[in-house]
């Protein structure tokens, strides 16, 4: 999977521009929060158009934010190699929800898969990627791939599920995020 495909299915999920005063990211371009992004340097020049459009320089300006923050950041290309939906959803979740946050969960289900430490030794779960969780997910079983993915959605609605919670004004974006959330049934493939 190249950045380019894992952007154009992540961009799919993001919409345009939004200001909703619900959003806890606040102001936010194809996902881009200016609350968490302030010095993205996309923000000027949102900041001089009377209406926001879909710009080719500000879509660019998108692209390689997401590229440098988030794809280059996770090892993108890296975990790639070893498994592009692992890739994929990687990127995904840490786009909507931090790199940190992704790679924890990646790490915490290595973990569970590890048959007590037969596999590859217990990961640190500190939401950091190299070469430690890039080796225990080369030695994880291919055929173990799709319940990896299965772990790391099951996490990423729980943590959905705690938010609502925690706010439930949040409860108004449990569509959209859950539609990131993708587990399937044995026998009906594999998620993304």
């Amino acid at each position: 999977m190249s950045f380019a495909e894992a952007y154009a299915y992540t961009l799919g999920k993001e919409g345009g521009y939004s200001h909703d005063p619900d959003d806890l990211g606040g102001e936010t371009y194809k996902g881009i929060s200016r609350k968490f992004h302030p010095h993205w340097i996309g923000w000027p020049l949102i900041d001089s158009m009377d209406h926001v459009d879909s710009d080719s320089t500000l879509n660019q300006m998108a692209s390689e934010f997401y590229r440098v923050q988030f794809w280059d950041k996770l090892l993108g290309s890296l975990v790639s190699e070893i498994s592009d939906p692992v890739a994929g959803e990687l990127f995904d979740t840490a786009v909507n929800m931090s790199p940190r946050r992704a790679v924890g969960f990646l790490q915490e289900s290595l973990n569970a898969l590890n048959r007590n430490g037969k596999l590859y030794p217990d990961l640190v779960e500190d939401g950091k990627i190299g070469r430690i969780t890039l080796a225990a997910l080369r030695a994880l079983p291919r055929k173990d791939h799709a319940t990896l993915l299965k772990m790391m959605n099951v996490l990423q609605g729980a943590y959905y599920m705690d938010r609502f919670k925690a706010s439930p004004i949040q409860e108004k974006f449990a569509r959209g995020w859950f539609s990131r959330v993708e587990i399937t049934r044995q026998g009906q493939g594999e998620p993304r």
